[in-house]
């Protein structure tokens, strides 16, 4: 476990609240801001797991509190093959070297930021049997890098959820998919002291974030919102990319 020097902390902090921020006015997108960024000075093996738990933090506050609003019809359909999806992240953590694995996320970050710049927000609703893919890949995706979310979203929007339901069932299938990733890194012995000396420190910019961003959620325009993540991304995976 590396040491983080005071310049580096203040960095992971100010990078936390951001992307807390970011979490508490969509209901998503901490992973996808957080990771590429705390990975310009920590290993994956540490920043992915920070991320993680982080999020798993962060969801149980919006899933409790949304509650009744959970399409637990959707989580029954995705989770199978979130948890298949989980295992193989750790066969390939094994067999691929992490600097590989760093320019796989940059270009799949790049890839969502383009996407979601010219997504458009209308169109049918998707069929159920989507959920599959999308769980495989969110499980793969976020256990290896802590940014499965995009695919969970895109699922959960094309089944045309409402505002509240998105929320409430992303928060859940994130804390159910979660709570596997959690207990593979704990075993894998990712989970050491001094991770948690470092999460000592973030979580409370985690808490702050989502208290703000809740309360700039009605202030920024959607699609003025995307965007700016989408750029946001594009530029952090261009980072990773050539770093």
């Amino acid at each position: 476990m590396v040491a983080l020097s005071s310049g580096q902390l203040i960095a992971a902090l100010a990078v936390v609240g951001i992307a807390y921020v970011v979490r508490g006015i969509a209901g998503f997108g901490s992973g996808l801001i957080a990771t590429p960024l705390l990975l310009m000075f920590l290993p994956l093996t540490v920043a992915v797991p920070l991320v993680v738990i982080l999020d798993y933090a962060a969801s149980a506050v919006q899933g409790i509190r949304d509650r009744r609003a959970i399409d637990w019809r959707e989580i029954v359909r995705v989770l199978p093959t979130a948890i298949v999806g989980v295992v193989a992240a750790f066969w390939l953590f094994r067999l691929v070297d992490a600097q590989w694995l760093v320019k796989i996320l940059a270009i799949f970050l790049i890839g969502v930021a383009i996407y979601q710049l010219r997504a458009d927000d209308d169109g049918p609703r998707v069929s159920s049997l989507w959920a599959l893919p999308a769980g495989a890949f969110g499980g793969l995706v976020g256990t290896l890098f802590g940014t499965g979310g995009p695919f969970y979203v895109a699922y959960l929007h094309g089944r045309q959820l409402d505002k509240v339901a998105f929320r409430a069932t992303f928060s859940t299938i994130f804390l159910l998919d979660g709570a596997n990733r959690i207990v593979s890194y704990a075993l894998a012995g990712f989970l050491n002291e001094r991770f948690f000396s470092i999460l000592f420190w973030l979580a409370p910019l985690m808490a702050l974030g989502i208290f703000v961003g809740r309360r700039l959620h009605a202030d920024i325009g959607a699609v003025t919102f995307r965007r700016g993540i989408s750029v946001l991304l594009l530029l952090s995976g261009s980072i990773l990319l050539f770093k």
